[in-house]
Order: structure tokens, then C-alpha cells, then sequence
């Protein structure tokens, strides 16, 4: 990336999404040089042959691909588009595999993301938090400046914020000093994170936006998500009572002509209870309406807390398949110390353990491509940085030092910002691709 006159040049696709790997990033054999990302699906490799150094995060196509469709034909079926948080992967090539899908566009966390999102070609990007230091807006300034058919949006929810913004333009010189930023007021929850956290507060908020020269109220925003609980009674009147808010919050905006474009955007959405919130993206207002639904970790669903609280969509919904688990991280029986006790060779720098430990989920002896399921009594009792404990009980299973173990994760995003490259395999563990992470 380069600078000059404060406007950003965007990275090009060489430097990110097509990088070169080699011996120095985890999970490359250490016996073949350098190559790019692009050319590794046509290596010939295949993770259970041993052609690949464990521990390896892998990606499987066939739940990969079942994710993207099922969740567009769930947005569409409703009504709203999908802006995926492409925080969860931070990956350009699953950012495009999104966009193929038909989503309207990606969700990022902060400037940085936004970069690597415009890089990879996303033209259509929400940023689902509030901007408000002088080189992110200036970054985003740059940005739009620099990249035809760019649009952004981000989140506010304080005159404080709101300030700052107009102290960062004031400073600004020709060209980004026309910037106007487009953004969404956001309706928050009381105990919970961002937000404005009345319907009053917020209306005032847009009377003072509407009356800056530096962004245009263009929606109202909202997320259910860390309010979610996995009880659909509890879950469904929470997010009730919050979509109502935000209809009669969109509804006083309108009347007052407070917003300034074509269609208002009117976004929510998680990935547990997405279910209960698309219905109300597309109050009756003035003006069309673009529903935006903001769930991401579908993409590649997990083992854990999402297969759980998407079991209990699943009935509310009445169906019987849905997102399926694509991510997991292949490790070797590195030890067996003691009875009931294997030590594996992937720890905290390579799985998911914010929300709970890593679930065993298949196992294939040393010497064999044959998959089996893991037993149902296995599980990861701790982990250290680069070690896991896997206790047995009385299913033992014939395990031995060299065979291989697969674990399953809860919470996706902090699997995938722990690995640079993951391999794309096939239901025989071929590797058929390779996606590369920008965190």
C-alpha cells in the first residue's frame, strides 16, 4: 500500500489475495518452496496421506458451499439482502465466494478490514461499528475518493462521536475534504454494547446528523446477538421488542425527513437468531426500504455454540437441515502419557477457546485415509499454547502416538485469525484450494 495526498491506494490482488506461502507459515511442508496461493490446489496434496505438516485448519467444500447457498436462499426468501461480517474469516477468497453467492455486499469491524474488503472487491461494505479517529476517517475518505462505485457506511450513536467527525473533516484538504460519510444510527440495548440506548436519544442524534455538512443519515441499525440465549421465548421477545424499536425509531426519523438518500438501510442480524429478526428489516416507510441481514460465522458454521443455537432455530423454522460444520483443525497423537490421557499437537495459538474448548470429531489412524467418527465420551479437558488434552475415559478406541485427530471448534473467528492459510479439501481430504486470512 502506498500514500500520497492522504488518498489511499488500494493493495493489489498479488499482495493479498494471491500471496506467496512457504516453509515459514504454519501448515506448509517444510520440503517445498515457495509458491502462490493460487497454485496450491493443483499440488496434489491430500492431508490424510501426510503430505501436509499437522496441526492444519481446514476448510471442507461441499459444507462450504451448502453454507453460502443456504443462507443467500434464506435472505432472499425474506426479503432482505445478506451483508456478511467478513470479520469472521477476514479471507478475500471467501469474501468473493459471498458476493458470487449474491450477497449485497460485506460487513467489516474497522478501516483496516475495509481495505481489505475494497482490495478484494467488495464495492458495498457496512462497517458495524462506530468510526470516529482521524486516520480511519481519513482512510475511508481516501477510499471512497480513490475507488469508483465505492460505497460505505458506518455506525453512530453520539453527538460526542458525531463531533469529532466534523473536528477530523475540518482539517482535511481538496479532494477528500467533500467527503460525506453515510451512516446508520444505531439503536442499542440497555447492559449491552454500543448504541444509543433510547428511542429519544437516538432521534436526536439524527436531527443533529441531518444538520451536518459531513454525513447523511442513511438508516437505523441494531444487533441481537450477545442478547441471544438459546431459549426461543426469551430470544423471541427480546428480539420482538427490539425490532419494534427500531420500526417506530425509522418510522419518527422518516416523518421528520431526517433521511438523506433513495433507500434507508435497516440492518440486524447475528449469527444465532438471524431467524427472529429478518421478518422486521423492511418497516413501511416513505421510501424503499433494503433489509440487511449481518450474520457471519454461517460461512462455515462451527461444532459448538452456533450448531447449538441453530439446532434451536432449525425447529422454529421447521427445517431439518440447514448450516453444517466446515472448519477443523487436523492434529497428531503426539503423546499418550498415561491411561485415558492423549496429548495432541495443536493448542491455543491454533483453535478456538474463547467460548469453550475444541470438540474431537474424527480420528484417523497413522498409515490410513479411513475417517471415522470420533467417540462420543472424547473431549479437550485443557490446552496449552501449542498442546491439547484429549481424555479418553474408557474409549481409548485403539488410539496410538501418530494417528490423527480432528477438532471441531465453537466461535469460528478467533479459529480463523490464527492461521494465515487454510487448506480447501474435498470429502477425501484432497486439497482442492487454498484461502488466505488478512488479520
Amino acid at each position: 500500500m502506498t500514500q500520497a495526498s492522504g488518498l489511499i491506494e488500494p493493495y493489489s490482488e498479488s499482495d493479498l489475495t494471491d500471496p506467496i506461502l512457504g516453509p515459514w507459515t504454519r501448515g506448509f511442508p517444510a520440503g517445498r518452496g515457495p509458491m502462490r496461493r493460487s497454485q496450491v490446489g493443483a499440488q496434489g496434496w491430500n492431508v490424510l496421506a501426510g503430505d501436509l505438516p499437522l496441526p492444519l485448519a481446514v476448510v471442507r467444500e461441499a459444507p462450504l458451499r451448502n453454507n453460502l447457498q443456504w443462507m443467500q436462499q434464506f435472505a432472499r426468501s425474506h426479503g432482505v439482502g445478506l451483508a456478511p461480517h467478513g470479520k469472521t474469516s477476514l479471507s478475500p477468497q471467501l469474501f468473493r465466494r459471498q458476493l458470487e453467492a449474491g450477497a449485497w455486499g460485506i460487513t467489516v469491524a474497522n478501516a483496516a478490514q475495509l481495505q481489505v474488503a475494497v482490495a478484494s472487491g467488495v464495492r458495498r461494505c457496512l462497517i458495524a461499528n462506530q468510526v470516529l479517529t482521524p486516520p480511519d476517517l481519513l482512510a475511508i475518505a481516501g477510499l471512497l475518493q480513490a475507488t469508483p462505485g465505492l460505497r460505505v457506511l458506518f455506525l453512530l450513536d453520539s453527538v460526542a462521536q458525531l463531533l469529532l467527525i466534523e473536528q477530523a473533516a475540518a482539517t482535511w484538504s481538496w479532494p477528500v475534504s467533500a467527503t460525506v460519510f453515510d451512516v446508520l444510527i444505531e439503536l442499542g440495548l440497555v447492559g449491552g454494547r454500543t448504541g444509543c440506548r433510547t428511542e429519544d436519544e437516538a432521534l436526536a442524534l439524527a436531527r443533529a446528523a441531518r444538520a451536518s455538512p459531513v454525513v447523511r443519515v442513511t438508516g437505523v441499525e441494531c444487533y441481537e446477538g450477545l442478547g441471544a440465549r438459546g431459549d426461543s421465548a426469551a430470544d423471541q421477545a427480546m428480539a420482538e421488542s427490539l425490532m419494534q424499536r427500531v420500526a417506530s425509531l425509522s418510522q419518527a426519523i422518516d416523518d421528520e425527513g431526517l433521511f438523506e438518500c433513495d433507500e434507508v438501510i435497516v440492518s440486524a442480524g447475528g449469527s444465532a437468531i438471524f431467524d427472529l429478526v429478518a421478518p422486521a428489516l423492511r418497516p413501511s416507510l416513505s421510501r424503499p426500504v433494503q433489509g440487511l441481514l449481518r450474520s457471519g460465522c454461517y460461512v462455515t458454521h462451527d461444532h459448538g455454540r452456533y450448531r447449538r443455537m441453530v439446532s434451536v432455530l432449525n425447529q422454529r423454522i421447521d427445517c431439518d437441515a440447514s448450516l453444517q460444520a466446515a472448519l477443523e483443525v487436523w492434529t497428531t497423537v503426539q503423546s499418550m502419557p498415561e491411561p485415558g490421557l492423549a496429548i495432541l499437537s495443536a493448542g491455543r495459538r491454533d483453535v478456538s477457546y474463547d467460548i469453550e474448548m475444541p470438540i474431537p470429531v474424527r480420528v484417523c489412524a497413522r498409515g490410513s485415509r479411513e475417517v471415522g467418527p470420533a467417540p462420543g465420551g472424547w473431549q479437550i479437558s485443557a490446552m496449552n499454547d501449542q498442546h491439547a488434552y484429549l481424555r479418553m475415559g474408557s474409549e481409548a478406541a485403539g488410539l496410538q502416538v501418530g494417528d490423527r485427530v480432528a477438532l471441531g471448534i465453537s466461535h469460528p473467528c478467533t479459529t480463523f485469525d490464527k492461521w494465515r492459510w487454510m487448506a480447501v479439501v474435498d470429502e477425501d481430504y484432497q486439497v482442492i484450494d487454498a484461502l488466505v486470512t488478512c488479520f
